[in-house]
């Protein structure tokens, strides 16, 4: 399996205005988001169509997560090279191999 680079890639945080959704976090983690990146209907991360309003840069260049150190449990649980990645970097004709 070869080595992703996140921070050259952001597929995963453009992919689904879906995909962000809130499901495991707690009061706690949810009150440390900034509002402005929650969607109206409070159900996950507001996207900018399919992307992520945290998400800085150029898909495929170079990104950063305007929230990484609170971002929420599914964005946590999607690895380099799992299939939610994979399936976001052939979405954005990036490589897989």
């Amino acid at each position: 399996m070869p080595a992703f680079d996140c921070q050259s890639c952001g597929a995963c945080c453009s992919y689904s205005a879906e995909w962000p959704r809130f499901s495991t976090e707690d009061d706690a983690q949810l009150d440390r988001i900034p509002e402005k990146h929650i969607a109206a209907d409070l159900s996950g991360m507001r996207c900018d169509g399919v992307r992520c309003s945290a998400l800085s840069g150029e898909v495929g260049k170079a990104t950063a997560c305007g929230i990484y150190d609170v971002r929420p449990d599914v964005c946590r649980a999607c690895m380099p090279g799992d299939a939610e990645c994979l399936m976001a970097r052939r979405e954005h004709g990036l490589p897989i191999f």
